[in-house]
């Protein structure tokens, strides 16, 4: 069966594998630095971490230093796959089906420390959510998902313009933490945010796809063709009229769009090939009103 069948190509295949790389980060994250210091993912990991530590401690399942929060998390996600699968796309539903299944095979494979590298929990909190942080980053960046809260996120994105991922994964994670807060401690919650508030925040600054950008593309060459990759390729919209320059008083195109920094990335790649003498202005973190799909 053809890869290109199930939404993906070959030229898919090493972002796919750097998505593989970041799941493999960020279970390294999780098992060497967030269990040992008895912390709380949130999403559908934390849930699967809660259930993980109930079956340890009243039903006795222990497998030593193999963590049965990965094959739990997998289980958990079997029905959110199907609704990748049937209401968002194949290409998604592939690339989180692999991300799910490599990061639970990471997470059973790798070692649990039966002593804490770090003894302080503080220096856990932060040393694991730089890690995972930047793995769950790596592998959004790559277009991998790690199924789970960012199943949901498309989907309702998908459907509702103004839906909130955060209010989501903020409402599931405050559920997470109100059962630690119950069943475990109060000083286990208030590291969980610490460690869950750092891998946020390395996530954001690794991860660029919903980084909205302001771009005008100056051109002398046919502008018909950079519009028509930005509208069949990026699947963005774009204008573009004619104008003077100040100084030489030419005719010129300039192109408007605005589009995330990831797919900025692709065209500056593209122009290169268009016009590579094409001038690129950029502004990072516009306010947008109106029709404006979050490719996620």
């Amino acid at each position: 069966m053809k890869i290109a069948s199930w939404g993906l190509e070959k030229r898919d295949l090493p972002r796919l594998l750097t998505a593989l790389a970041g799941m493999l980060v960020f279970s390294i994250g999780i098992n060497i630095f967030v269990v040992p210091a008895e912390l709380y993912n949130g999403g559908v990991l934390g849930i699967s971490q809660i259930i993980r530590t109930l079956l340890i401690r009243y039903a006795h399942l222990n497998l030593g230093s193999v963590d049965i929060a990965g094959l739990i998390n997998l289980l958990l996600n079997i029905p959110l796959f199907f609704l990748a699968y049937r209401s968002i796309s194949r290409g998604f539903f592939v690339r989180t089906l692999i991300c799910v299944i490599s990061q639970t095979f990471f997470m059973t494979v790798i070692p649990i420390p039966a002593v804490p590298l770090v003894e302080d929990t503080l220096t856990a909190s932060l040393i694991g959510g730089i890690i995972t942080g930047a793995g769950i980053g790596i592998a959004l960046q790559s277009g991998g998902s790690s199924g789970g809260m960012d199943i949901l996120g498309v989907f309702y994105t998908k459907r509702y313009q103004d839906f909130s991922v955060g209010r989501l994964s903020l409402t599931v994670n405050l559920v997470i933490y109100l059962a630690c807060a119950l069943l475990f401690d109060i000083t286990v919650v208030i590291y969980c945010v610490i460690y869950t508030a750092v891998a946020t925040l390395i996530m954001d600054r690794t991860h660029s796809q919903n980084i909205s950008t302001e771009v005008f593309v100056f051109t002398k060459e046919n502008p018909e063709q950079i519009m028509n990759y930005i509208l069949k390729d990026l699947v963005r919209g774009a204008t573009y009229w004619e104008a003077k320059g100040g100084y030489t008083e030419k005719t010129t195109n300039i192109v408007f769009t605005v589009i995330s920094k990831h797919e900025l990335s692709a065209l500056k790649r593209k122009l290169r090939t268009l016009d590579p003498q094409a001038f690129v202005v950029s502004k990072e973190h516009v306010g947008i009103e109106g029709k404006f799909m979050k490719h996620l």
